[in-house]
């Protein structure tokens, strides 16, 4: 084998473990979150990594970990939930990645489970000595506003989140 070929099957070797340890990255939120495991949720961000939710903005590892530990939190682990994250769409830039990947909450609700949220998410993330770590992962609800299907479009073409 030539040393160009090599070096091109060693480049594709790491494009496609960035990729798969990405993809680990993100879909270890689910089991951790619903696990109640706020360190290990925390631990996924960048240490001033930002979590932009609807209706919550975290900034910071401590921030994330306090949402974890909640009482609102808690008492849907309590009830009964699950933090589903789908297939992601991974674009690796050297260093930096961006991904982008539908998620759902669902919840046990008198005896049945219900999808109380349905969500785009955009997740930034940066390689780390330690690894893949989130920069910044925005969630929108997918109710039909225009910036959640953006989020989405912008995500599948390896683009930053608008706004």
């Amino acid at each position: 084998m030539t040393e160009d070929r090599l070096a091109a099957v060693e480049a594709r070797l790491r494009r496609l473990e960035d990729e798969r340890d990405i993809a680990r990255t993100m879909a270890a939120y689910g089991p951790l979150v619903d696990g109640g495991d706020a360190d290990g949720v925390a631990a996924l961000w960048a240490p001033d990594g930002v979590y932009d939710i609807d209706e919550i903005f975290l900034a910071g590892r401590e921030r994330i970990r306090e949402m974890v530990g909640s009482p609102a939190h808690q008492g849907w682990i309590r009830q009964g939930c699950a933090h589903v994250v789908g297939p992601p769409h991974i674009t690796v830039d050297g260093d930096e990645a961006v991904a982008v990947c539908h998620s759902l909450m669902v919840v046990h609700e008198e005896g049945r489970y219900v999808v109380r949220r349905a969500t785009a998410n955009h997740w930034r993330l940066s390689r780390t000595d330690s690894g893949w770590h989130v920069v910044t992962r925005t969630n929108r609800i997918l109710d039909g506003r225009p910036e959640a299907p953006a989020l989405l479009a912008d995500g599948a073409r390896g683009e930053p989140a608008r706004g």
